[in-house]
């Protein structure tokens, strides 16, 4: 399930606006990337036969059939095994090396792991 860019700006519109028409979709994403209409529709109609989306008519209403949960995870999963061979612990230390964590979000995420530790 991974989604390219173009694929995901149409999912992001339909999970933020679930249900809404292909119509409502195509003035979203005019306003937010400046797509056409002929560029939307053939990003949804990608998106519908890859099993993203399902269409209802009349109005062609979509749905999403996928989450952004599951999408995050399938990305974060494939993120860790191509780029850290297979070792979250090794991304987490890459964060924490190039700062790219600040020492609130560093207690927080200590604190996390403090509470899985003792579930």
């Amino acid at each position: 399930m991974r989604l390219t860019e173009a694929e995901r700006k149409v999912m992001e519109v339909l999970w933020a606006n679930a249900p809404i028409t292909a119509t409502e979709m195509v003035k979203e994403l005019e306003k937010t990337v400046q797509w056409r209409k002929t560029t939307t529709y053939t990003m949804i109609t990608r998106c519908i036969e890859k099993g993203y989306i399902r269409r209802e008519d009349p109005g062609f209403r979509c749905y999403p059939l996928i989450s952004k949960e599951d999408v995050t995870k399938f990305e974060t999963d494939r993120l860790i095994r191509q780029g850290y061979d297979g070792s979250a612990d090794l991304l987490v230390a890459a964060l924490v090396g190039e700062k790219k964590l600040s020492l609130e979000k560093l207690q927080a995420l200590y604190e996390t792991l403090k509470d899985m530790e003792q579930d």
